[in-house]
């Protein structure tokens, strides 16, 4: 069994997410672990059936010991996700940015990364927010430029500070500009789910003369 261009897509997007992708025990095969708030039901039951066939078990639920409840699926270890795991991960297991992402990035995949980690700036602003908080600053402005160079979006790191257990820590978005509002919107609005346009904003209204 192959994976369709469709599959190769969302994984590449699902990837710079939250797509776990986990190595086997001996480290010959990898298994794509999907795994999101219970909130978003329908986008897991939607990656489900796009993967169904690589899929040994079923949808589970599982809750957190804070209270919070998660839904998702595993697919069968296989070689064909070795590949992937060993493009986005380190040796040590961290997700790391491809070297190959330049030219497997598409706009289906975008729009998969936005459904995954996009959110608005604002009610007000056309510009969103990419939530790319594993990944180093480097790393950002790499992806930043893959943006920019290849899909004509004007993007840039968007420092943010957390405090966590009284220490703050220091992490960086990616935001689009609004400028580029009419861009991405052509690029990935078509492939994004119903249940996940509250993510993008509304179309620019037209004033009347």
């Amino acid at each position: 069994m192959i994976l369709t261009n469709i599959q190769r897509e969302i994984i590449i997007g699902c990837t710079l997410g939250d797509l776990h992708i986990e190595q086997s025990p001996n480290g010959q095969k990898a298994r794509l672990v999907f795994e999101y708030s219970i909130k978003q039901i329908e986008y897991v039951l939607h990656l489900y059936e796009t993967f169904k066939d690589w899929v040994p078990g079923e949808v589970k639920t599982r809750e957190r010991k804070n209270g919070t409840k998660l839904i998702g699926f595993k697919t069968k270890y296989d070689g064909v996700f070795r590949f992937y795991r060993q493009q986005f991960y380190d040796i040590n297991g961290k997700k790391i940015i491809s070297k190959i992402l330049n030219k497997v990035l598409t706009a289906r995949s975008i729009a998969y990364w936005y459904m995954d980690d996009g959110s608005l700036k604002s009610k007000q602003s056309k510009g969103v927010i990419l939530n790319t908080h594993n990944f180093s600053k480097k790393e950002i402005e790499a992806l930043c430029f893959i943006l920019n160079d290849k899909f004509q979006l004007q993007c840039k790191p968007r420092k943010q500070k957390h405090l966590i257990n009284n220490e703050t820590r220091i992490y960086y978005q990616i935001y689009i500009s609004g400028y580029s509002y009419d861009i991405l919107r052509k690029l990935i609005f078509d492939y994004l789910l119903p249940e996940m346009y509250y993510k993008f904003p509304k179309p620019r209204s037209i004033k009347k003369i």
